[in-house]
C-alpha cells in the first residue's frame, strides 16, 4: 500500500495506528456514510473541517462526526471574532487534500488543529487518512500529542431535523 502523507507523519512519530479501507460513493461523502462503510460506530468518526478566522487566517477543526461546529466557539477559543468555513474550491489549494479526504494530518502548512475534546474520551477514533476511501484508526492522546492540537469544546450535536 502506498502510504498517505498523514500515514508517514505517524510512522517518523512512532505513532501505532491501523489504515482501514473502504468503497467510496463521490456523491455520498459524510461521517455517517463513513461509519457505514468501515462497520465503526459514528461516535468513532472524525471529521476534518478548514476554517478562516478574520485574524488568524486558516484554522483546522477536527470535530465528532455525528456533531455540527460551533462557529462562535472556535472562533473565540482560536482569537478570532468571526470564522467561516473556506469554499470547497480552495480546500485541496490551502491543504493540499480533496473533499472526502482531507486529514487533520500532512496538510501543505501546519496551520493550528482544535480538536474536539470528546476525542480525548474516546479508545479510539478514525480520521481520513488523506484520501478519499482510507481512514486512521488512532488513539486519539497520540493525535493531539503528534499534532499539538488545542483539545476543546467545539462542537454541537446536530438536531434532529438536520439528520
Amino acid at each position: 500500500m502506498k502510504k498517505t502523507n498523514a500515514a508517514r507523519i505517524l510512522d517518523r512519530a512512532n505513532i501505532e495506528y491501523a489504515i482501514i479501507d473502504y468503497d467510496t460513493d463521490p456523491i455520498e461523502l459524510g461521517a455517517e456514510r463513513v461509519a457505514e462503510k468501515t462497520g465503526q460506530h459514528i461516535r468513532h468518526i472524525y471529521k476534518t473541517l478548514v476554517l478562516s478566522g478574520d485574524k488568524t487566517g486558516v484554522i483546522v477543526a477536527c470535530i465528532p462526526g455525528s456533531s455540527e461546529l460551533d462557529l462562535k466557539s472556535i472562533a473565540q477559543i482560536s482569537g478570532n471574532k468571526k470564522c467561516a468555513m473556506v469554499p470547497m474550491k480552495n480546500i485541496q489549494e490551502l491543504t493540499g487534500y480533496i473533499r472526502g479526504g482531507c486529514s487533520p494530518l500532512g496538510m501543505k502548512k501546519d496551520y493550528p488543529l482544535y480538536l474536539d475534546q470528546s476525542a480525548l474520551e474516546m479508545d479510539y477514533i478514525l480520521i481520513s487518512a488523506g484520501l478519499r476511501g482510507k481512514q486512521i484508526k488512532i488513539d486519539p492522546t497520540d493525535l493531539h500529542s503528534v499534532t499539538k492540537a488545542t483539545s476543546c469544546f467545539i462542537s454541537n450535536p446536530k438536531s434532529e431535523k438536520a439528520c
